[in-house]
């Protein structure tokens, strides 16, 4: 038989090359290869063709209904993962250092035990008296919670294979376990593969739910290959600043409930404190009568979420204009650009462009693409938009505004919070596609951005010297001819 021989395997993606280079070919990132002895080959009768058993298959309806969620007591927490935790599923929650991983799940896993649950919770990062002044501080001291210090894999699973009546397993950190059958280094990705599928076997079997905490690279993705998110029942992500107080809890997968939707947390001195209403968070401090601000209608998951959203443009001190993105795409907003230049004669091109979504939300939906232009076109005639108004629509590139899904929703959230006008994309004649007019919101429906930027520019006002003739050049081009 021939001998076994070491491969070199990338921490990044989890390629395996037979010998070392300085970059992977499979995802092309630089000094990530390390070296890893073999994964050990199965033996014995179920490694020969034939000797395993015959699977039984069973139709869709069964006799026994599915368990029930477990709340975390979390409303925030619940509605991301669908209404709860599912038993038997494993959930992997990952954001920067710092941010309330720990923090987050450490209530909620009090608040299970205190409801009369068994819960368990395994940190590899910290020693017990430090989970424990954590709890004292966030005033959780008295919950009913297992605690325990450790970081080897087989000394965990024995633990739990013991333990018949666990409802939560909480493991932090999974790149801190090691088994010792593997030669590598703990957090490497075969350790954090092999550890991963080991628990949620014991979770498959034994019927807890299992939660994993995860390090994130400098890219802000989840360390260690991206088979440990195909491996889990739910991916959860920490958005934010740790600078900021407000922490937005993202799912990006999950087999249970609507992927994308989104919790809201605050960080305070007594740990993250849910906020309920999140579109008057991120509208607290809006100024209404700044040039460049829109208020822009998205739906995260299945929530409506107001926001707004920022632009400045500035004189370009020579060389290539700055084009700079916080929470949105910065090739969206290129494209924007080109869309408002070529068909609306908007010109920006001199122009150094800043792009801002307020209160630290990432907007992933084409249907923000009106409310930047409102932006983009109010910055740039210096002519405030109205206080009173949202926006919503998708951009193509030659110049219409194209349907979005759940318009009804956006302006039911618009109409709660107050505001008095919607500028939405002209609905279409089939029947079920228009939403509903609302009592006290005023829907202005355009079908092309020429549409959006001549109120600009018929009302703008000149800039000074050395902001250019932009505000002249759309009031020439906003007419179609």
């Amino acid at each position: 038989m021939a001998k076994d021989r070491t491969r070199f395997v990338c921490q990044a993606c989890g390629a395996a090359h037979p010998k070392w280079g300085g970059r992977c070919d499979a995802c092309g990132e630089w000094n990530t290869m390390q070296e890893e002895a073999p994964p050990p080959r199965p033996s014995g009768p179920t490694a020969k063709a034939g000797g395993g058993r015959r699977v039984e298959f069973v139709g869709l309806q069964g006799q026994s209904r599915p368990p029930p969620r477990l709340p975390t007591g979390l409303a925030e927490l619940d509605r991301v993962l669908g209404g709860g935790m599912v038993p038997a599923s494993a959930i992997l929650v990952g954001g920067d250092p710092g941010i309330g991983k720990s923090t987050i799940l450490l209530q909620a896993a009090a608040r299970i035990a205190a409801a009369g649950k068994r819960v368990l919770y395994v940190s590899g990062e910290e020693a017990v008296e430090q989970v424990r002044l954590r709890a004292l501080r966030l005033g959780l001291e008295k919950a009913p919670l297992a605690l325990a210090a450790a970081t080897a894999l087989r000394d965990i699973a024995a633990s739990l294979e013991q333990e018949s009546d666990a409802a939560l397993v909480v493991i932090d950190s999974i790149q801190t376990l090691w088994l010792d059958a593997l030669d590598s280094a703990p957090g490497t990705v075969a350790q954090v593969r092999a550890c991963a599928a080991e628990l949620i076997r014991l979770a498959k079997t034994r019927g807890f739910a299992l939660v994993l905490i995860g390090h994130v690279t400098k890219e802000g993705t989840l360390a260690g290959p991206r088979v440990l998110e195909h491996m889990v029942d739910a991916t959860l992500y920490f958005e934010g600043d740790r600078g900021h107080q407000f922490r937005i809890l993202r799912a990006v997968k999950n087999r249970y409930g609507a992927t994308d939707e989104i919790g809201v947390f605050e960080m305070t001195d007594r740990g993250l404190v849910e906020v309920p209403n999140p579109s008057a968070l991120f509208l607290a401090e809006r100024r209404g009568n700044v040039s460049g601000s829109a208020v822009f209608a998205g739906i995260e998951g299945t929530r409506p979420v107001l926001v707004e959203v920022q632009a400045l443009l500035s004189p370009s001190s020579g060389g290539s204009p700055r084009r700079s993105v916080v929470g949105w795409d910065q090739g969206r907003l290129s494209m924007l650009l080109a869309v408002l230049e070529a068909r609306c004669g908007l010109s920006l091109g001199a122009n150094d462009v800043y792009l801002n979504i307020a209160g630290g939300l990432r907007i992933a939906e084409p249907a923000a693409d009106l409310a930047v232009a409102a932006a983009l076109a109010s910055a740039a005639t210096d002519r405030p938009t109205d206080a009173e108004t949202v926006y919503f629509g998708e951009v193509g590139l030659s110049g219409e505004v194209r349907q979005v899904a759940h318009a009804d929703l956006r302006l039911r959230e618009a109409q709660k919070l107050g505001f008095a006008a919607a500028v939405l994309p002209r609905r279409l004649a089939r029947a079920g596609r228009a939403p509903a007019a609302l009592e006290g919101l005023k829907l202005t429906e355009i079908g092309h951005m020429a549409d959006l930027v001549a109120p600009f520019a018929e009302r703008s006002v000149k800039r000074e010297a050395g902001r250019g003739g932009a505000a002249a050049a759309v009031g020439a081009a906003a007419k179609p001819a």
